[in-house]
């Protein structure tokens, strides 16, 4: 294969890769019904006037596979910090005890589970569509190398090399939306 062709297929492969760490990122947040401290990362908490990310300002942890704790780096943020919470509508009941914040995470239902087994499809597909649109334009470019002197063989070669990139991600994605639903459905 010319070099071109290599230069295509790379720049495909990273935009196939974004839409992977994307769908991860957004696979972290469908809250599986055990305690994660990833599930705050959306909370932006007022810090003197500033919304601050929730890790910026305190301590993030798991008690046990039911519970978060936040502990602030500054006792003043207690009330900021579950203000936050309630406000990211995250579905979680904040208790603050003065020391820091104790959420406990509410036991999924079977519908809500099914609920978020569709989330997580409908992500999974936002991927497929980002890959696919990756392919779209790989090919495009292939197709323009015919001016360039390219043969057909060699662009069907190439078409085919973007094919089984794409195969390939779309499979990555099933598989981690599988995992997901797994996840999900574990009681």
């Amino acid at each position: 294969m010319s070099e071109e062709v290599d230069m295509i297929l790379e720049e495909s492969e990273t935009g196939m890769q974004k839409a992977i760490s994307h769908l991860n990122q957004q696979l972290s947040k469908v809250r599986a019904g055990r305690a994660n401290p990833s599930m705050l990362d959306t909370v932006k908490v007022d810090y003197y006037g500033a919304p601050t990310p929730l890790s910026q300002v305190a301590n993030v942890s798991t008690l046990d596979s039911r519970t978060l704790t936040v502990q602030p780096w500054e006792k003043a943020l207690l009330d900021e910090i579950t203000k936050a919470i309630i406000n990211a509508n995250l579905g979680l009941n904040p208790q603050n005890n003065g020391e820091l914040i104790i959420i406990s995470v509410p036991v999924l239902t079977e519908d809500r589970r099914k609920d978020l087994v569709k989330k997580a499809k409908s992500e999974g597909e936002h991927a497929k569509v980002g890959v696919r649109t990756q392919r779209k334009e790989a090919n495009d470019m292939v197709k323009g190398l015919k001016d360039e002197g390219f043969g057909e063989d060699a662009i069907k070669d190439a078409e085919l090399e973007v094919q089984n990139l794409t195969n390939k991600y779309i499979s990555k994605i099933d598989e981690l939306v599988s995992n997901k639903e797994t996840d999900i459905m574990k009681v």
